[in-house]
């Protein structure tokens, strides 16, 4: 089965199998919330995806 690339170009998997994505809720209307919660989307987020989702579109990334 192939990979699912919009996935693939959201996701990153680290070298130990996990999961990681940008936060959410960072392209636009920042300018109102403080400076520290606008640092922390520049974060990246860990990702939990189920087996069946992790089989289904990142097939040989080695997500764990």
């Amino acid at each position: 089965m192939k990979t699912n690339k919009s996935y693939t170009k959201r996701i990153r998997v680290t070298k130990n199998g996990k999961l990681v994505a940008r936060a959410k809720g960072q392209n636009h209307f920042n300018a109102k919330q403080s400076g520290s919660s606008r640092s922390a989307k520049r974060r990246q987020v860990g990702v939990a995806l189920t087996a069946r989702v992790r089989r289904r579109f990142l097939p040989g990334t080695g997500a764990k």
